[in-house]
């Protein structure tokens, strides 16, 4: 008994240690090196949340506004290394170094809830409206679910005359993981995580057009594994009207056009509408693909006899969507066999992340609230 009160004890401290790491920030530090992208945040915790959910992230440095020295200011750069420690810790002024919090969170929708005095989102608008003040501007993005961030034009900006103040702009970026390829593989399986949001809205099963396309009008060309994958994309767009799914490579191709359109015969492409007001019917999600490989975004990799396996260990693990497995006929047996049986776990980031992030006089930017 004695000897499993101490472990017990030995193993909350190495827990309790381990926690503190993750939330620990260093200022004026410098994780040199190690680099694998940069992305844009308006302060040091929406970079932490950024890495946490990036798939390869280990650690961070963020180069906060009072950055002075070059034009990188609200630069996160995402790090990662092997034994997942920065090779170099130097003191540098304008920055925050930190780490993910993949061993101590499973917090993987946080509450956005800080606004941002004189700083821009710029880009990635789809409305525009008139607010009294940021607050109200904040609501909208709330209350509208395809908003994840916005920037009000305050009553003081007057860049263009006075014909801008109040405006405030709603603004989008990806809700739902987006698999960055899709392609055909001999020996492999792959599949999502069952794990599904439960919402108030009745469901439904959407509308598609076999074997027909809908030519032109795209706005955005992404990987899908199915028309019904292709579908729930569109249906996640903030601008979305219609969709056309190749299934001979994977594309899915997402179209605005309010006023008209356009179909055609075509074998093998499926074009459909997206759900506005009501949930899709989820049973895309339980079907497992084939010799069809979800290329990239590896979170980590477990040995395991066969897909299903797979899939349910997917599904257990909170920062899982999708997954590859390589099966006993995978590629050349001689040269492959290490990576037979293999279970790639995967993941993208699917938290509000603005395009870009600038210092401009006069504007409020902040987050939908919807997560707090």
């Amino acid at each position: 008994m004695g000897t499993h009160l101490i472990l017990v004890g030995l193993l909350s401290i190495c827990s309790l240690s381990f926690g503190q790491e993750c939330q620990k920030l260093l200022e004026n530090v410098d994780f040199s090196g190690n680099d694998i992208t940069s992305l844009f945040s308006p302060d040091v915790e929406h970079c932490q949340h950024l890495c946490t959910q990036h798939p390869s992230c280990n650690f961070f440095t963020f180069f906060r506004a009072d950055w002075n020295k070059d034009d990188r200011n609200f630069f996160c750069l995402i790090k990662a290394a092997p034994n997942g420690q920065p090779d170099v810790q130097a003191p540098l002024l304008g920055v925050t170094s930190g780490f993910s919090l993949k061993p101590c969170s499973q917090d993987l929708e946080p509450c956005l809830s800080n606004v941002y005095q004189n700083v821009d989102f710029t880009g990635a608008n789809y409305r525009a409206l008139f607010t009294a003040d940021y607050e109200e501007c904040q609501r909208a993005c709330t209350q509208d679910p395809a908003c994840q961030f916005f920037t009000l034009l305050d009553e003081a900006f007057t860049a263009f005359g006075n014909r801008y103040r109040f405006k405030c702009h709603l603004k989008f970026s990806w809700p739902v993981p987006r698999i960055p390829v899709v392609e055909k593989k001999t020996g492999v399986t792959s599949g999502f995580s069952q794990i599904t949001e439960i919402t108030q809205k009745s469901v439904c099963q959407g509308k598609l057009f076999p074997n027909t396309d809908i030519p032109g009008n795209d706005i955005e060309n992404i990987p899908a594994a199915s028309a019904e994958h292709c579908q729930a994309l569109c249906s996640a767009h903030s601008v979305c009207t219609y969709f056309t799914f190749n299934s001979n490579n994977f594309n899915c191709y997402l179209k605005k056009n309010n006023e008209e359109m356009g179909t055609q015969e075509s074998g093998e492409r499926t074009s459909g509408l997206p759900a506005r007001f009501c949930q899709l019917d989820n049973a895309w999600v339980q079907v497992v693909h084939e010799n069809v490989d979800f290329s990239g975004s590896v979170i980590r990799f477990e040995l395991m006899d066969d897909a299903d396996t797979c899939q349910r260990t997917c599904t257990q693990d909170a920062y899982c969507q999708f997954y590859t497995y390589t099966n006993d006929n995978f590629g050349d047996p001689i040269s492959t066999v290490f990576f037979m049986r293999r279970c790639y776990l995967k993941r993208t980031i699917t938290m509000p992340a603005p395009p870009k992030v600038a210092k401009v006089a006069n504007v409020v930017s902040g987050f939908q609230l919807r997560n707090c």
